[in-house]
């Protein structure tokens, strides 16, 4: 697939730079989003010329804001895909195993499914416009595998939970002092600077980053088990009235009225 509607797909040099096209939505993802995402991550992968994979956001607002929460309050899923499913979770999984490393180029707002993209990328590097967060309890649904039990590995257990918890905004000074991000640039260096550390490893031995990167994912490896669990009860979450309840609030910009599905047993 070369036509893409959702997102861009180009190489420079030894960079595929993969850019999430729609910031009508603020780059939320809907169901064709990710196909296409899974589809880029492979060509690039099948792509000798390729050494490292840039991910990024159109505009300078929102680098990812997670799943279209407006398309689940319009149609109660994230639209038609060719394969039937919404194959977010085996997009985590492509982002993880493609041999190369994958740099997330966060040029403005990372929440929810979009924050969790980033931290499975292997290098972030933030434009000091960016911001982070996780929404999925303000809006009904969570992520219950990589992008709860591998933050924690990233900023500490404490940290991770207050994300998830509390569901605030961290502006990109905040991200770099906790480990988040690599690195922070001034918005206009960013695409510049992820440019520049993916000519950096262009320069170093693909055999060898290629056995790095597995080496590094292999102490997290049993968390993709947590993923397919944490996928399937989402799928039954979203459809539940509490689920619908988040989705509805967001998309009618009111608060959500969760108080009546509070577990008292």
């Amino acid at each position: 697939m070369t036509d893409y509607e959702d997102i861009t797909y180009e190489v420079d040099d030894a960079a595929a730079i993969i850019t999430i096209n729609r910031p009508h939505r603020y780059n939320a993802f809907r169901g064709r989003t990710v196909e296409e995402l899974i589809k880029a991550f492979r060509s690039a992968w099948a792509d000798r010329s390729v050494q490292a994979v840039i991910l990024t956001g159109a505009g300078d607002k929102a680098f990812c804001t997670g799943g279209d929460v407006k398309q689940r309050a319009e149609t109660g899923d994230y639209g038609p895909t060719e394969s039937g499913m919404f194959e977010i979770g085996y997009l985590h999984k492509v982002i993880r195993d493609i041999p190369k490393p994958v740099i997330a180029a966060v040029n403005g707002v990372a929440v929810g499914g979009g924050h969790v993209l980033h931290v499975l990328c292997d290098l972030s590097i933030a434009s000091e416009t960016a911001r982070f967060g996780q929404a999925g309890p303000r809006v009904g649904s969570f992520d219950a595998g990589f992008g709860s039990a591998y933050l924690a590995r990233v900023v500490g257990e404490k940290r991770a939970r207050e994300m998830w918890f509390l569901c605030r905004v961290y502006d990109a000074a905040t991200a770099e002092r906790w480990g988040l991000v690599n690195a922070v640039v001034p918005p206009e260096k960013l695409l510049e600077e992820a440019k520049s550390w993916a000519a950096e490893i262009a320069d170093k031995s693909p055999t060898a980053l290629r056995f790095l990167k597995q080496s590094f994912n292999a102490d997290t490896d049993h968390q993709a088990g947590l993923s397919n669990l944490a996928m399937s009860a989402l799928d039954l979450f979203t459809a539940s009235p509490e689920g619908l309840e988040g989705a509805a609030a967001f998309s009618e910009k009111r608060k959500a009225e969760f108080n009546k599905y509070v577990i008292t047993h």
